[in-house]
């Protein structure tokens, strides 16, 4: 028992020699992106009072090592975000709401989409993310595995606060650094939030300002209003791999519908125009290994591509066209 003891002390001591460790690393990392922030013509001021509250957050890379997005299978993964719940919810927000058809004309964007994508991502603002965003970015900063990615957004978060665009006092979101209704990341704000009710700040806990802005971005990647995302088929055997994408990353080898008939056992269900370009997705063949099963498949179209700009995961995608298609079936 004794050495079971001294065995544990010694782990304690070492994790959190390493821990220690981390953070002065971490400490140095600041000093050295306080200089890069000066030249980017941050002001001191600025990248003092924000900066020298941020701390490293150990849980953050946690989270980022694991994303349900690459580990829940498709059916598991639209089930738990698809529910009668968030379609209640959607469709009363809507209702007491209704500013929101103002902004559906404006920007040409379906309010059923807005609802699908803010019903997803903050459950309609009751999941907004407590971490402290600073400290979540210059974590990721810190760390090796997308440091560049996310040092240009810290930069970017940095020169909003400086200009007088957020309010630094509300800036707790995800791990990830995404903010607001929406989970905006500090590029998007920059390129795409919208003061919508013109009181000089942007307020991406607001409605008013959080639809607009999420309207404003999805007009502006050139979002088809009124056109389909998704068309689910059933494949058979002998279609060759080359023409299942299974990951967001890039999806090639996009055909018209037409020449993937031979291919397709409900061909003849797809009441879209067969010129339309498009590609062939199996997103369980990501996660499930040597998996040979070709369901679930789905014919994608342009919309689909475009919310994989949003956020780049097949079922993510898919979850939000199945809750968009079931408030259509509500409003």
């Amino acid at each position: 028992m004794n050495i079971i003891k001294i065995l544990l002390l010694i782990y304690f001591i070492i994790i959190q020699s390493i821990s220690n460790a981390e953070i002065n690393t971490f400490s140095d990392w600041v000093i050295s992106f306080k200089k890069k922030a000066e030249k980017e013509g941050i002001s001191k001021k600025t990248i003092n009072t924000i900066m020298d509250k941020a701390i490293y957050l150990p849980k953050v890379i946690e989270y980022d090592r694991y994303q349900p997005e690459f580990y829940e299978d498709t059916k598991t993964y639209i089930s738990k975000r698809v529910t009668n719940s968030k379609i209640k919810t959607g469709v009363s927000l809507y209702k007491n709401n209704l500013f929101i058809n103002e902004i559906e004309k404006k920007f040409s964007v379906e309010k059923e989409l807005l609802l699908a994508l803010m019903a997803i991502e903050t459950n309609f603002g009751k999941y907004l993310g407590k971490m402290d965003i600073v400290s979540s970015l210059a974590t990721l900063s810190f760390d090796k595995r997308r440091s560049e990615f996310f040092t240009k957004e810290l930069i970017i978060l940095l020169k909003l606060i400086d200009n007088g665009t957020i309010d630094p006092s509300t800036l707790y979101g995800s791990w990830a650094g995404a903010f607001g209704n929406f989970q905006f990341m500090p590029r998007t704000i920059s390129n795409y939030a919208i003061d919508y009710n013109s009181n000089s700040i942007i307020e991406l806990k607001k409605l008013e300002d959080s639809f607009a802005s999420a309207a404003n971005y999805l007009n502006k990647i050139g979002w088809k209003e009124n056109q389909p995302c998704f068309f689910k088929i059933d494949l058979k055997q002998n279609i060759p791999n080359k023409f299942l994408n299974t990951s967001a990353k890039k999806i090639k080898n996009k055909k018209k519908i037409h020449y993937f008939k031979k291919y397709i056992k409900n061909f003849d269900n797809i009441d879209i125009d067969k010129n339309i370009r498009v590609a062939i997705i199996t997103p369980d063949k990501e996660i499930v290994p040597d998996a040979k099963n070709l369901s679930p498949a789905y014919l994608i179209f342009e919309n689909y591509e475009l919310i994989l700009k949003w956020n780049r995961s097949l079922r993510f995608a898919l979850a939000v066209c199945t809750l968009k298609k079931e408030f259509k079936n509500e409003l």
